[in-house]
């Protein structure tokens, strides 16, 4: 009895265990129809991601990001021993023939008083993976100037890169700087000189190459249209073409010396070539964390052919400067034209005019890092006033401010 009892019992057993895994291999088929489904969304939306991300690619450059934009304030007070009327007609035999016209306009602190130099937009945008464009924007108060629109690849192989728009020249060490990254408010005599205050800044293409040394070297090529009335200025179709070597190195952990040669070639407006051969050598050392120590000289020639003759003229200026820490820094900078065979002084042969020169000290203040306070003192030797050459002393106090996204400039 039992014995049937127990037999009767494991058989319910059994039947319960039997249904339990019936039940459990039911539940692991409907979880596996249910994962199948989950993956087919997962799919989907991936696909969908996946297209929306290339109609985002596609829109990049223009809705999805908005160019850096910069405004830049220049203003100075200028106390000068030379009246405005005459300042404004001053002469540099065998180069500058102030007669009031827009290539001898003076851009820059031409009145004493008060003057608003310009205000600068400055605009930068990454295009797409290839370009990103530049846009200088110059306000002068009776005109708009566009300084620098151009746009430069940023992913081509082998170390290239190449700009195409209107720029300022690489040429030499000052000539791609804007006015309010000088260390000084006026420009260099022999680059006012020889190119006028905008310097040499033309439409045109620029290729440059950094060699794969442990040295840096940079290797560049322009093609320019050469505009520039004051040594070149043909206008039948591009007529400058520029080249330079940059290089730079490090000795030890605080000094830095950077070198370059250039030279300019065109045409100038006898249809006639030009010449101009640059030279420039930088030295900065290191003192502190926020505080160095730079000495900044170069040297330009210009053999300017107008038929009759060739004009042969050349100087230079060396500026040192003292970075004391982040809010002062003070420097001096001596600029001369030293060389000057041209018979376009004759009118001045009564007036010495090789050895022209002058002397600038300045001291700097800034609070923070976009604005700028400078008081400089010049005594100027290089000008003739209404035939007679001027000793001319000035003091100027400028300010400088920049607001919005602005990068650094090249020390």
């Amino acid at each position: 009895m039992k014995k049937s009892l127990y037999l009767s019992l494991f058989a319910c057993i059994s039947l319960m265990a039997d249904a339990e895994v019936d039940a459990l291999k039911a539940e692991l088929q409907q979880q596996k129809e249910t994962t199948k489904k989950l993956e087919a969304k997962i799919d989907a939306l991936s696909a969908k991601q996946d297209e929306a991300s290339k109609n985002t690619s596609a829109s990049f450059s223009q809705n999805a990001y908005l160019p850096d934009i910069a405004l830049i304030l220049n203003m100075s007070a200028v106390s000068r021993d030379v009246s405005n009327s005459d300042y404004e007609k001053y002469n540099i035999p065998g180069f500058i023939d102030n007669k009031n016209t827009e290539e001898t306009a003076i851009p820059f602190n031409k009145n004493r008083g008060f003057n608003l130099n310009y205000a600068e937009v400055a605009m930068h945008s990454t295009v797409d993976p290839y370009f990103e464009a530049f846009a200088n924007f110059h306000l002068h108060p009776d005109e708009f100037e566009i300084g620098e629109a151009f746009v430069q690849t940023t992913s081509l192989p082998y170390s290239l890169r190449i700009k195409a728009g209107k720029f300022k020249s690489n040429f030499g060490r000052i000539n791609s700087k804007h006015q309010h990254s000088w260390h000084f408010d006026s420009q260099p005599i022999i680059y006012e000189a020889l190119f006028g205050p905008d310097a040499i800044s033309d439409p045109g293409i620029q290729v440059q190459y950094v060699a794969p040394t442990d040295t840096y070297m940079m290797i560049g090529a322009e093609a320019l249209q050469g505009t520039n009335e004051r040594s070149f200025g043909e206008e039948n179709g591009n007529n400058l073409y520029v080249g330079y070597i940059k290089s730079s190195i490090d000795v030890g952990e605080d000094l830095s010396i950077l070198g370059g040669v250039s030279i300019a070639h065109g045409t100038n407006t006898t249809k006639h070539s030009t010449d101009v051969y640059g030279g420039d050598l930088t030295f900065r050392y290191q003192l502190g964390s926020y505080s160095s120590l730079s000495w900044q000289s170069e040297y330009l020639y210009r053999a300017k052919d107008i038929g009759t003759t060739t004009n042969r003229q050349d100087g230079l200026y060396s500026e040192l400067i003292y970075q004391y820490n982040n809010n002062y820094s003070g420097g001096i900078r001596y600029d001369a034209i030293m060389k000057n065979d041209t018979d376009l002084k004759s009118d001045y042969s009564a007036i010495k005019t090789n050895n022209l020169d002058r002397y600038t000290a300045m001291i700097e203040y800034k609070p923070f890092p976009m604005s700028r306070l400078r008081l400089s003192y010049t005594y100027d030797r290089t000008k003739v006033i209404a035939g007679e050459r001027k000793n001319i002393n000035e003091v100027m106090l400028s300010l400088n401010i920049a607001a919005g996204a602005h990068g650094a400039h090249d020390y």
